[in-house]
């Protein structure tokens, strides 16, 4: 018996239906949330992705702001219209498009982001307020993973929980939500990276494994155990002359050699991708409402 598809559209348009009440509340105040993305260069993904995330803002009925800069721009600009942006009583989430050029130092623009507009959820800030558990604003990708597991009524409490990646936006965040003292949470988590020996020892003692490596198809059919949940962060292209583009997206794990195996899996794309960005808007709200309560 094949494994359940998680569908990331589908628990997405759960989360913006449940954003819409929030929404009409704070409009009721004169408030409407908004959100700042600074886009420097022309990378496609992040092209897409920053379009993506105005589109969404914009059926939600959110004011969004994208601000398109030369891949040249220098590191004083960028730091003055995050300033800026901290100052704008429209602006309530504020968010610099990764990755930058390697000219920018990231986490100095990252630090100069109002803790209270960090929508992104990468200020230390707000990091260190997730690792003791009193978060205000949580990493998108990270929270809308338990998102996912939630909706599925997956529950980590007491299970093996492997992720296999370390990055600061997923891999290391992930695992700090998933071992707190508290609702979709109380895992026993292990972090899995490259320097990791005998990898596929690893995951196969996964109850619940988190792919987040992004490398494609690193995972397959023979590191995994029978009713594992897979969770796939992956996007990579790959090429494939038999496609209009020339290439194709896969996840970080070989679908169709886990699909048999897996209780439920996600799919790339359709997974972890929409979510992210309707956690992003989510952010977006809840630091419209910090902001209107502080001002009560």
């Amino acid at each position: 018996m094949g494994a359940q598809l998680i569908d990331g559209k589908e628990v997405a348009k759960s989360i913006r239906k449940s954003l819409k009440p929030r929404i009409a509340a704070l409009a009721d105040k004169g408030v409407v949330p908004g959100l700042a993305a600074v886009l420097v260069g022309e990378n496609p993904a992040s092209v897409t992705y920053v379009n993506s995330k105005a589109r969404a803002c914009d059926k939600l009925g959110l004011y969004s702001e994208v601000i398109r800069k030369p891949e040249t721009l220098p590191q004083t600009d960028l730091v003055e219209i995050v300033r800026s942006l901290n100052e704008n009583p429209k602006i309530h989430g504020i968010l610099v498009q990764s990755p930058l050029p390697e000219h920018l130092d990231e986490l100095a623009v990252t630090l100069t982001i109002a803790p209270d507009k960090d929508v992104d959820g990468f200020h230390p800030y707000n990091v260190g307020m997730m690792f003791i558990g009193r978060p205000n604003l949580l990493p998108a990708t990270p929270h809308g993973i338990i998102k996912l597991l939630e909706y599925y009524q997956i529950d980590p409490a007491g299970r093996q929980v492997v992720i296999v990646g370390r990055s600061n936006i997923v891999g290391k965040p992930l695992a700090a939500l998933l071992m707190q003292k508290s609702k979709m949470a109380n895992a026993t988590v292990t972090v899995a990276h490259s320097r990791s020996r005998n990898l596929a020892d690893i995951t196969r003692r996964a109850e619940i494994l988190v792919a987040a490596v992004g490398r494609p198809q690193t995972i397959d059919g023979d590191m995994v155990s029978e009713g594992v949940v897979i969770i796939d962060v992956g996007v990579n292209r790959v090429d494939d002359p038999d496609r209009e583009k020339g290439y194709r997206l896969v996840g970080d794990v070989d679908f169709e050699s886990c699909l048999e195996k897996a209780s439920y899996i996600t799919p790339v794309p359709g997974g972890v991708g929409p979510i992210t960005i309707a956690m992003l808007l989510s952010n977006t709200v809840t630091a419209a409402e910090l902001s209107a309560k502080r001002r009560t």
